[in-house]
Formats: structure tokens, sequence, C-alpha cells
């Protein structure tokens, strides 16, 4: 067993422990099943594997992998499971097939990166899992360019939201993405120029340790335009991120500044507590329901490098009030006008970091699911409310949702001239409850 808290044990000895036996992949037996041998492949497939591992390989009566991995070892007499989806009925199976004979796992590089490894070790126990790791591809890429990666952001956009590594990806100096055949390193290089990355030196390198490896060098912009075989990694050795002074971020601007309905937009101050309620994440994305003029759309489109803004409005001549007012302002065009009435206008919506209620249509609780359900952890949804009734509903939901929800009311006066001297108008009160999630 492994050594428990405040043990101090031999390091050689616990590995002796550890992988007794005969070395035929018999060792570990017990009530809790034989030991799962799980084995880090790179592209150079058998010989690249130590001789004693190579001969577990061969002698496993069940082999585990995607098919490339499993293309890689042809010969055997092993039955072979395909990994080509969930990992539910592998994981069973794996299960089930160790407890009576030798189970061997193939897995890209390194299985505890971004792997298998630690899903079976969960699973089945880490007494009945042995991992052998492969050189990682991102490891083999800073290798190959001679960078140190100790200080590396790395992400996976393999089989993952695209959003999510962005997110992952923002302020990163140093970065290096696992791609896909959908997030290629052109969507990745799409993605982060759309969230304020620099035109930046980057290099893909394919194929890394097979006898196809090839590396290719192209700024950020270039890789765009440019197709790479599916097994490959982006590493950007020096990222660098728009500047925010290079943008506006004025906010809490005058009505005037916008076309609007009478009384139908966030007042400025209402406006400037309510986005700072947002906490804005630069590359994030942000959901605005009910927009109406767009007022809080288009600032917040100014305080985030890189954040996506869409603003949902159900109303048609609020819709053209919303162009016309993007049209006036330079930072429009990061906001994207969605016509419709929410919730069912939200579905085909990038999953928000923030979510911004002025207006439900009498659909509140509703949006707050929809909400709910979408947003990335954590995250934050503010209501801006006129009535008690309202406020009752959002704080109501939040409680049955197990949520915190914080409290604000904003009553503004602002002087008015009353017989050439200045007299305090009030506004009408407004409640901004904000839910983190």
């Amino acid at each position: 067993m492994p050594p428990g808290p405040g043990q101090t044990v031999n390091a050689s000895a616990y590995y002796s422990v550890v992988n007794d036996g005969s070395g035929s992949g018999d060792e570990g037996t017990g009530a809790s099943g034989r030991r799962v041998l799980v084995v880090g492949v790179g592209d150079d497939g058998p010989d690249g594997l130590p001789p004693s591992v190579l001969e577990r390989v061969e002698q496993a009566e069940l082999l585990v992998g995607g098919r490339r991995h499993l293309d890689l070892f042809p010969e055997g007499p092993a039955e072979r499971l395909v990994i080509a989806g969930g990992l539910d009925d592998v994981l069973r199976r794996i299960d089930a097939a160790s407890r009576d004979g030798r189970v061997v796992v193939l897995a890209s590089g390194d299985p505890c990166y971004f792997g298998i490894g630690p899903h079976l070790a969960s699973r089945l126990g880490r007494d009945r899992v042995e991992i052998v790791p492969h050189v990682s591809s991102v490891a083999l890429a800073f290798a190959r360019l001679g960078v140190a990666w100790q200080d590396a952001t790395v992400v996976s956009a393999h089989g993952r939201s695209l959003d999510a590594a962005i997110r992952a990806a923002r302020g990163a100096c140093k970065l290096a993405v696992l791609t896909d055949e959908v997030n290629t390193p052109a969507a990745v290089a799409r993605a982060l120029l759309n969230a304020g990355a620099g035109d930046c030196p980057s290099w893909v390198f394919e194929q890394l340790g097979g006898p196809r490896e090839a590396a290719t060098r192209a700024t950020i912009r270039e890789l765009v335009d440019l197709n790479f075989a599916p097994l490959n990694v982006l590493v950007i050795p020096a990222l660098g991120w728009q500047a925010q002074d290079e943008r506006r971020s004025d906010f809490g601007l005058p009505e005037s500044d916008y076309e609007r309905e009478a009384g139908l937009i966030t007042k400025p101050e209402v406006r400037a507590v309510s986005l700072s309620k947002l906490r804005l994440q630069p590359g994030g994305v942000l959901w605005d329901v009910g927009a109406g003029s767009g007022s809080v759309a288009i600032e917040a489109a100014g305080l985030a490098t890189g954040l996506r803004v869409y603003a949902i409005e159900r109303a048609p001549e609020r819709v053209q009030m919303l162009k016309a007012n993007i049209a006036k302002h330079a930072r429009g065009r990061q906001v994207t006008i969605i016509g419709g009435s929410a919730p069912q206008a939200l579905a085909g919506l990038p999953g928000p970091d923030s979510v911004f209620v002025g207006g439900s249509g009498g659909r509140l609780v509703d949006i707050l699911d929809a909400a709910h359900t979408r947003v990335a952890r954590p995250g934050r949804i503010v209501a801006n409310l006129v009535t008690y009734e309202n406020v009752a509903t959002v704080l109501a939901w939040a409680s049955g949702h197990a949520l915190q929800a914080e409290v604000v009311q904003l009553g503004v006066a602002r002087g008015a001239n009353i017989l050439g001297m200045t007299r305090l108008q009030a506004e009408n009160p407004v409640t901004i409850v904000t839910v983190a999630v």
C-alpha cells in the first residue's frame, strides 16, 4: 500500500513493493483484482517503449486504446477494445477483465496529462493501476524549441470546449495548446485573436516523435489560413495581449449618448455599479438579456479585452435602437444582437461567464434557470429590478438553488435648477441583485 501521512519509506523499496511479481503482468493480485497497466505511447509506437514494458504489452489478454494506438501494435493475441466515445462502458469492461486476466491500456504520451490514467486510478483504486508515462507532446515540443516550459500555460482543446480553453489561456505569456480535428490550430488562432491576443510568432508541431514529424513556424494571424495533420500541438513561446489602454474603457456615459425610449435606459450611475458587479473577464462572454438601448452591452465591451457580448432583445423597435447605438459606438463591433425572446433566444449562444438581466418579459425564473445552467463556474448573474415582487422572486430562486445573493438598492438624486439655485431631484430607486454561481 502507498505510504500514509507522516510515513517515510525508501523510494526504491516502495517501488519494488508496488511492482512485485514476475513482470508478466500478474503482480498485485488479491481480493481487489490484478493490476491494470497503463502505457504512454509516442508516435514511434513500440520503438519508444522499454523492452520490459513492450513485453507486457505483447502479453496482454485485453488491449485497450484509441484506434490509432491499437494500430501501432498490430501483432499479438490480445482481444482489442477501442475507446471511441464515453468512458463508462470502457471502464466497466477494464474492471471486469482485469480481475481474471492481463489488461493493458494504451494512451498518448503521459497518461496523467489530460489522459485516461487518473480516471482509471479513481475508478479502480490506485493500488490496481500502474502507469508508465511516455514523454508528453508538450514536453517534446518545448524540447524541439530549446525553451523552458515550467512557466508555460498549457490548455487542451482536444475533445473539449474551445471557449473553455481560451478562457484558461487568458493573460498567458507562454502558451501550449493541444488541438484536435475540430479545434484546429486555425480555430485556436482565430479564437485567440478574438480574445485580444497579439499577432505573435507560433509553432505547430505535427506527429511529434514519429517518422513524419514536422514543425511549422507562423504568426498567429497566418495560422488562421493553414491546415495541419490532426495530431499536433500549438506552442506560442512569447504571447502578447492587446493593452487595456489601447481601448476606450469609459462607462457610465450620459443618456444623451444613446438612442432610447423615454425612461427605458439603465441610468449612468446604475449602469456603472451593475457593470462592476458583473466582474467581466478578458476573452469571456456576456449575455445582456433585455438589452433595450444596449447601453450596458456597449459599455461592457470596453471593459475587458476580447469580451464577446450578446445583446438579447425581443421588441423589434428596440432592436433597431440597438443597431443604431452599436453603429454609433466603436466598441459596438464586439456586440452581437440576438433578436428574440429569452430564454428561447439563449439556446444557441456560447456559454457565458456573466449574465446581466435588464428585462425579462415576464419570464424571469426561466431566464435565471437558463443562465444558471449555462454560466461558467465561477460566474455571475446580475439583475436590475424595480419592483419588490421581482426582487423577492430572484431571492427565492437563489435560495432554492443554494446560491448566495447580494442585494444593493441604489437611489440616485441629481442636481436640478430651481429659481437659480440647485435642488436634488430623486430618480426611482433600482435594486441590483448579484448571484455568484
